[in-house]
């Protein structure tokens, strides 16, 4: 038991985190804590209040003891200030950062720290200065492109994905804000007409009614997920008899509202994740899209639209970033701990990510510098950087000819990690770009054998070898890679490089489903001095 002087409220357990961890803990955090059952909630005349010693508990993987931990795993090389452990997620997904979901990308504060001009224990020079030109060889979702534009110089991106190319390309656009304002609305009004003759809302309105009644009764909130973390309630056998005890009512709405759950072919990937009502507004939003004559507009509402249907496929809350099969009814939801229904309409997400694109876009517009930012789809091994930059940019093009690019900075495909393409297969799908997965370096269809690795190191040297051509002599690249394999040793001896330094920082944040200890080498190559 814990006595009354332990107890503290919401507000005074912000306060006491906040000095305890040396960051900021708001109120929503603590009530995070208290909502998912990681905590347990005390009544105290009427108000919230929690233990002291259980949140000392729970924060005890921080202050210190994760750090101790994780270089026990990883070893005592660990570069802990590369971890930015201080920033809050709203802050690694600033303005136009999070205007799409990537997987594998760096947080901004990572290319930051590299580009501007401090000085510290570990980065004991300064490698670019403000009007240098950059280079990403490997763009994808154009962070450094994004964090050059913020320090005042100049960028190239280049990826092989076109889809890639469009995010790159969306974020670093300065943009005619109203009428991007103006086509969101006239879009949106057609969304809603088009739904509303569809028997779609009565449908939710009723299933929403039922599943509120549900879960209120047999997932009371935070009292089921405590007991769950108590282990006093076995949250599988449970979730599952639940699961199955509501499936008639879910049907039995389905059945009188004629609600079509599949499309009736799954050749490809809008057929296969999207029930046939979600896959008709989609069409209806991207043939309103295409209407659109500002080129800058359509394509950044068409990366809103790629977001949205990102988050409208059918799958479960906890699947969301890894796709196992499509979700076509109600089900027992492990990570809200109730039971979940699929989704019926892309309104909601629509909406909200509107909203959110023109907010970031505003934020950013404040920030960005007047330099050239260029994303090129290409192959980074062949591609005549300078020949492009005369098509799309002859200014920038003169610019780069004369002074040449100062260096890069880049994260590689890791070996048999990630399809590129297929993460965006929707987007291909709906747009209709052309597909180059065999031009991907490393992906995961490959694996990572003998074989994969060899053509991996190839084709990493085969990009440096072809760019370092459009460098300054003294060049500075940083390549931030997974190296288990100790290969860029390798790569650089076949690019006629030398590896200077090396920095080997923890990932704290990976997928919702991998939390375990984990690093990224950053390598620092130069071109190769040495005389024979």
């Amino acid at each position: 038991m814990f006595n009354g002087d332990d107890l503290l409220t919401i507000k005074e357990a912000s306060e006491w985190a906040t000095g305890y961890l040396g960051k900021n803990v708001t109120t929503s955090n603590i009530s995070y804590l208290i909502q998912y059952g990681r905590i347990k909630r005390f009544n105290g005349n009427g108000t919230t209040k929690i233990s002291k010693e259980e949140l000392i508990e729970y924060y005890k993987s921080y202050n210190g003891y994760r750090e101790i931990s994780w270089k026990d795993q990883l070893g005592e090389d660990l570069n802990w200030a590369l971890s930015f452990d201080q920033y809050k997620e709203t802050e690694t997904t600033k303005h136009v950062h999070r205007l799409h979901p990537y997987k594998g990308k760096f947080i901004p504060q990572l290319v930051e720290y590299f580009l501007d001009d401090h000085t510290d224990n570990f980065k004991k020079e300064v490698y670019f200065k403000s009007g240098d030109i950059v280079l990403d060889p490997f763009s994808g979702s154009g962070t450094t492109m994004v964090q050059a534009c913020e320090l005042g110089m100049h960028a190239i991106g280049i990826d092989v994905s076109a889809f890639n190319a469009l995010i790159g390309k969306c974020k670093i656009t300065k943009y005619d804000l109203i009428d991007v304002q103006t086509e969101i609305h006239r879009i949106t009004k057609r969304l809603k007409e088009f739904i509303s003759s569809s028997n779609v809302p009565e449908f939710e309105e009723r299933l929403l009614q039922a599943l509120y009644g549900f879960n209120n009764k047999f997932f009371p909130v935070p009292e089921y997920k405590f007991k769950v973390k108590q282990n006093m309630i076995n949250e599988e056998k449970y979730g599952a008899e639940k699961e199955k005890e509501f499936l008639p009512i879910f049907n039995e709405l389905v059945g009188k509202y004629n609600i079509k759950l599949r499309q009736d072919t799954a050749d490809s990937f809008l057929d296969k994740w999207y029930p046939q009502h979600i896959r008709n507004e989609i069409q209806c939003v991207f043939d309103e899209i295409k209407k659109i004559k500002n080129t800058d507009t359509r394509h950044i509402i068409s990366i809103i639209l790629s977001r949205t249907i990102r988050s409208c496929r059918a799958t479960t809350h906890a699947d969301l970033a890894t796709l196992i099969e499509p979700v076509t009814t109600t089900y027992y939801c492990s990570k809200h701990g109730k039971i979940c229904k699929p989704l019926f309409s892309i309104l909601k997400w629509w909406e909200t990510y509107t909203k959110d694109t023109l907010k970031r876009l505003l934020h950013f517009n404040k920030l960005r510098t007047p330099t050239f930012q260029v994303c090129i789809s290409g192959d980074s091994r062949t591609i005549n950087i300078f020949n492009e930059l005369d098509r799309i940019n002859l200014k920038f093009a003169e610019l780069a000819r004369r002074q040449k690019i100062k260096g890069i900075f880049s994260s590689p495909p890791y070996v048999g990690l990630i399809d590129y393409h297929e993460q965006h297969a929707y987007a291909y799908d709906l747009f209709g770009f052309e597909r180059k997965d065999d031009l991907e370096i490393g992906p995961l269809y490959k694996g990572q054998g003998r074989e994969a690795r060899q053509s991996y190191i190839q084709g990493i040297a085969d990009v440096l070898n072809n760019c370092k051509r459009f460098l300054v002599e003294d060049y500075d690249i940083f390549l931030v890679a997974n190296d288990k394999y100790n290969i860029y040793p390798t790569i650089a001896e076949k690019a006629d490089m030398c590896i200077v330094n090396q920095y080997k920082r923890p990932v704290l944040n990976r997928t919702e489903k991998d939390k375990g200890a984990y690093s990224e080498k950053i390598f620092h190559l130069k071109r190769n001095k040495t005389v024979f």
